[in-house]
């Protein structure tokens, strides 16, 4: 096993499905039964979620009526929804799951403690880790950055719709080429959109693995992380 503790990036767009707004429970499943793959091989798993499919805070202070921390801070409050159905899904999967939020809210999740993080995460539970950083202008690639930093993960895995990073987009251009190595600085300085800059570079200095590949297709997340099939993904490193 090369990855004993990994922390696996979803966006909130992601939940969504084919609608492209609010929560697909179909897929809510399909994410709860990988995730219970890798759990079942004894990798130790923490999720960060995006909060796209509601709102997104950039996009809600677009036109200056919502100042741009507060729309932040409502995108964080998405976060927590998809949290909540992600931790549900995973329980009716058969895993034991707590989520942290960066927020505090008693009644919905214990708040945000490295330790006890790592803790549940050492009795085999999956830890969901909501609300972002706490803090505006901060987005969730960074969030899951500093949480995989913080619990000692392995590597973080950018869970996304294509089979990893190319140097140009593959949905536009037939001649798109497959990045299968990119070092920090490629990443940083060409601008390929692994993760936003910040969350790269705080990778980038604490030395943490990025792995990009295609959430769709069913069992590569084990293959991956479990047998080192780095063939339908992109690293940087």
């Amino acid at each position: 096993m090369a990855y004993k503790r990994v922390l696996v990036k979803f966006s909130g767009e992601a939940l969504a499905g084919s609608a492209g707004h609010g929560i697909d429970t179909k897929i809510l499943n399909y994410i709860a039964n990988e995730i219970k793959t890798l759990v079942d091989a004894g990798i130790e798993v923490g999720i960060v979620v995006g909060g796209g499919n509601i709102i997104r805070g950039v996009s809600a202070a677009a036109d200056g009526i919502i100042r741009r921390a507060s729309a932040d801070y409502m995108g964080m409050l998405a976060t927590v929804i998809n949290g909540v159905a992600i931790q549900e899904a995973c329980e009716h999967a058969g895993l034991c799951v707590r989520m942290q939020t960066a927020i505090k809210m008693e009644q919905i999740a214990e708040p945000f403690i490295n330790r006890r993080a790592r803790r549940h995460l050492e009795k085999g539970r999956v830890v969901v880790f909501a609300a972002g950083t706490g803090n505006p202008y901060f987005t969730t690639d960074t969030a899951a950055t500093l949480r995989a930093v913080e619990i000692g993960a392995d590597v973080i895995v950018k869970a996304t719709k294509v089979d990893g990073v190319y140097d140009k987009d593959p949905n536009k251009y037939d001649d798109a080429k497959k990045l299968d190595v990119i070092s920090y600085d490629e990443a940083l300085k060409d601008h390929i959109k692994v993760m936003d800059d910040t969350s790269i570079a705080l990778a980038k200095d604490n030395k943490l693995p990025i792995i990009v590949c295609d959430m769709s297709k069913e069992g590569n997340l084990y293959d991956i992380l479990y047998n080192e099939n780095f063939k339908n993904c992109s690293i940087v490193k």
